[in-house]
């Protein structure tokens, strides 16, 4: 790699990297503590997770500026695995998950986002954007007028400041100003110190103390699947909305590896296991990050922050960071795809609002895009087998029929391709005439071997012309009449 491409890479802009890389560490504390809380762990094992994982993605990982951290996604995978068995396992689990993923880059899984409709990727970015405006609520709602005024002054300077310079991230600006006005008038406002203790300690290097048995295996390894996969498809969505933004492109296999590695580092160092955030993607990104510099510094300053400048940041209010996440959930929220709903073809409109729904309520990211690739795939289904029919003509002088058949034969077309022939004419021959047909699955093939069947069953002959390459393979090595003197195959 030549010195322009990994400047490229790395830090395009060093100041603008650093400074959007500052803003991810300070909004990265007070999520990590909540991801740490809501796991039933101590506020340092999300921390030291952030760290861990932000640096090592930064470095391994596909998608330069997109930020890797613990994350609600998998810490509500972890409930029940610490509450049963405890931390330790829960350090095992952490490990597994990232071998899991370093599994998935060598078997190619990252190439499987290629599969994604963009109707689904619209319906992940807004149901991302509702749940992030949902979880700044309870900061909002309860704590005085003060916080409502300063929320409102946030976004203000967040949206203002950049008609004025942008020579420094607004979000930090804010959160700067904000914190100082708040001890210099000494204004009680939650702040970030309210949500748990901040560790006084780098993280060290220990093996989880779990016994080294089957049964330990057999523990963890459910949690550490659903943990690789939760964690893999946010970051392989959220690289594709980064991809999106940044107008670039990155390496969903590299993704993969390099989120494997975040997680077993992260459990050799008392962390909890993680993945790529959309918010913290979007706020450096909107910041002006675009190279791995910006992600290496977000993880290294956040342990400054809580290191060295642990009492400054406890004093940090929790309006500031809710303002910041506002605009977040503002910038990331599609507001284009409200007006195309009604433009865009049902199919698309339908898969969309059914990703943003199952997200929203169930607060698994996994199940709304699951759904909506299978409904996806429904729709695709159902617009593919339009296109399928089956003609015929009878040569009066031979007292043959020939069956034209055109369009896909799969598991959506195969039932009306068995009812397209008549199986009880009086006839000396039937030709099937596949040109313009494909066979595509096993259920088309049992389909084609129950036409032959029932007609070699009424004593005709049959002939096959025009099958393709592809389908002779598939018919050769899953039929079961192509050996049959009663029928014939031919490819022209």
């Amino acid at each position: 790699m030549n010195l322009a491409k990994l400047r490229a890479e790395w830090c395009p802009n060093v100041i603008r990297d650093m400074l959007s890389g500052t803003v991810v560490a300070l909004a990265l504390i007070p999520e990590a503590i909540a991801f740490s809380i809501i796991a039933g762990v101590d506020p340092k094992v999300g921390l030291y997770a952030s760290f861990c994982i932000a640096v090592v993605t930064a470095i391994a990982g596909g998608r330069p500026a997109m930020i890797s951290a613990a994350t609600g996604a998998t810490a509500l995978v972890m409930v029940t695995l610490v509450k049963d068995y405890g931390i330790e396992y829960l350090f095992a689990a952490t490990i597994l998950t990232g071998v899991f993923q370093i599994i998935a880059r060598i078997l190619r899984l990252g190439d499987l986002m290629r599969f994604v409709s963009r109707s689904v990727v619209t319906g992940f970015v807004n149901a991302l954007a509702i749940l992030i405006f949902m979880a700044q609520l309870p900061e909002l709602i309860g704590h005085g007028w003060q916080v409502y005024a300063m929320v409102a002054v946030g976004l203000a300077i967040i949206y203002l400041l950049p008609r004025l310079t942008t020579a420094v991230p607004s979000p930090l600006i804010t959160i700067i100003l904000l914190t100082g006005f708040t001890m210099f008038t000494g204004l009680e406002l939650h702040s970030v110190g309210d949500m748990g203790a901040l560790p006084s300690e780098l993280p060290f290097f220990a093996l989880p103390q779990v016994p080294l048995t089957l049964d330990t295996l057999r523990i963890i390894t459910p949690y550490a699947l659903t943990l690789a996969m939760v964690g893999l498809l946010e970051s392989l969505m959220t690289a594709a909305i980064v991809d999106e933004m940044t107008d670039t492109t990155s390496n969903k296999n590299r993704e993969c590896s390099g989120q494997g590695l975040a997680n077993i580092t992260s459990g050799l160092f008392g962390g909890m296991a993680g993945c790529a955030m959309i918010g913290q993607s979007v706020i450096n990104v909107s910041s002006g990050g675009r190279g791995r510099l910006s992600c290496l510094w977000a993880g290294v300053f956040l342990l400054f922050l809580i290191l060295v400048l642990g009492p400054w940041v406890q004093q940090i209010p929790m309006a500031a960071l809710v303002a910041v996440m506002l605009m977040v959930s503002i910038n990331t929220f599609q507001w284009k795809s409200l007006g195309t709903l009604i433009v865009h073809p049902r199919s698309s409109s339908i898969v969309m609002l059914v990703t943003v729904v199952v997200v929203v309520a169930t607060h698994d990211l996994a199940q709304g895009v699951l759904a909506g690739v299978v409904l996806s795939g429904l729709f695709f289904a159902q617009k593919v087998s339009r296109f399928f029919g089956v003609t015929s003509e009878l040569a009066a002088e031979s007292n043959t029929r020939t069956y034209r058949v055109t369009g896909e034969i799969f598991f959506a077309t195969a039932e009306a391709f068995h009812n397209a022939f008549d199986f009880r004419e009086e006839l000396a021959a039937v030709v099937l005439d596949v040109h313009d047909a494909h066979f595509w699955d096993i259920t088309g093939i049992n389909a084609f071997d129950r036409v032959v069947a029932k007609f070699r069953h009424h004593s005709l002959p049959v002939e096959v012309i025009g099958m393709n390459e592809a389908s002779q393979t598939l018919i050769d090595r899953l039929g079961e009449n192509e050996k049959e003197p009663e029928l014939s195959l031919s490819g022209h």
